[in-house]
């Protein structure tokens, strides 16, 4: 099963500071970073990578923990292998000094990582800059990497960290103040976007963290807050995956106009303007005749 979901995505590994980590790749056009929800690499979360290869991005998926292309829902997986599976993942990811899962005002590790990958894409791949989609866990790890200015298009989709135990920690996001700051006057100076995804339910992503953001951000951060009854219910688990395991992928439904948000997000940022280079390009360049 994980094989045959990852057909049409090549593998590759990038090292950076002595850290070797393995990535899929698809696509040509600019880069987008999709950083994967817990546990991982899902059939799911390919078939999001997917549409944003078809929209003439190249998606690179980096392996931050998990087994690329594993089924995580119950009722494919099974209910004992989908919760050890996820459970597993969960742990290893706790111990890990890569992330940061309690601390507020406090970057994970892992993003010095992530900022060299969209560094190097970015170089390969061309274009005007590179976009970063993170999720659950990762969803923070997209604002931190905002810090570099190649990085024009972050989405936060369903930021889960700090795990929301306290208020503090509710009203804040895993980014350092001095990260922040600079994100800050990004959207001030170029008018970076940021957008942001949740549920209004979810307990992971509470209200008061997306308030957090539009105090920082102002208008340069937009949220899509959808209802729990707008969840895919074929999916057992609560309303959660925005983008993946909780998306009805059916025109007019609200999930995927959150989804068509975060593509367009990514043309605009990434494809028109470099579109409309080349259309100038080509009018300057001779005719021939």
């Amino acid at each position: 099963m994980a094989d045959d979901v990852l057909t049409g995505f090549d593998r590759g590994t990038f090292t950076h500071d002595g850290v070797r980590r393995r990535i899929l790749r698809r696509g040509t056009g600019p880069a987008v970073i999709v950083i994967a929800e817990i546990p991982g690499i899902t059939p799911k979360v390919l078939e999001f990578a997917k549409r944003v290869a078809d929209i003439g991005c190249t998606v690179v998926l980096p392996v931050l923990f998990g087994t690329p292309g594993r089924e995580v829902n119950p009722r494919k997986a099974g209910r004992l292998n989908s919760t050890l599976y996820v459970n597993s993942t969960i742990g290893k990811v706790c111990v890990s000094r890569e992330f940061t899962v309690m601390a507020t005002g406090k970057s994970s590790p892992v993003v010095t990582w992530l900022r060299a990958l969209a560094a190097h894409e970015h170089e390969r791949c061309g274009g005007p800059g590179v976009g970063a989609v993170g999720m659950c866990l990762t969803g923070g790890f997209a604002l931190a990497m905002a810090v570099d200015d190649r990085l024009l298009a972050p989405v936060l989709s369903q930021p889960s960290m700090p795990l929301a135990l306290t208020k503090r920690q509710a009203a804040g996001i895993d980014i350092s103040p001095e990260e922040l700051a600079v994100v800050r006057g990004r959207c001030q100076r170029e008018g970076l976007e940021v957008l942001g995804l949740r549920f209004r339910g979810d307990r992971l992503v509470p209200q008061e963290r997306f308030a957090f953001l539009r105090r920082e951000l102002g208008d340069a951060f937009t949220s899509v807050e959808l209802a729990d009854e707008d969840a895919n219910p074929e999916s057992p688990m609560t309303p959660h995956s925005v983008l993946t395991e909780h998306l009805v992928d059916e025109p007019g439904h609200p999930t995927r106009a959150a989804l068509d948000e975060v593509l367009d997000l990514l043309r605009r940022r990434l494809l028109e303007g470099d579109r409309a280079a080349d259309r100038a390009t080509d009018a300057e360049a001779p005719s021939g005749e």
